[in-house]
């Protein structure tokens, strides 16, 4: 991804506000968010493997590397219960 995405900690995402409009629209980029997530989720839980997550709050884009605990329809549950909304995630590697 390009470095225009500024840095930051997973302690601060709950201060963050997110659109509802979804930051894909291309389906096979939503498939493929979706599939990597589910990657992301599994490597939390067998190896706590942190991975970097690009996404967009309603000012600016981020990024953040953490690990991924849960994954429920909407949501991308991290430690501590934080949370990003699926729709505003562009990639997770």
């Amino acid at each position: 991804m390009p470095d225009n995405f500024e840095t930051i900690e997973k302690e601060s995402i709950h201060t963050l506000k997110f659109p509802h409009i979804d930051v894909l629209t291309d389906k096979e980029a939503i498939s493929r968010r979706k599939t990597d997530l589910e990657r992301a989720q599994a490597l939390g839980n067998l190896e706590h493997s942190k991975i970097k997550i690009y996404f967009e709050d309603n000012e600016s884009k981020k990024v953040v590397e953490t690990t991924v605990w849960a994954l429920t329809d909407d949501i991308v549950v991290l430690k501590q219960g934080v949370g990003i909304p699926i729709n505003r995630i562009l990639k997770s590697i």
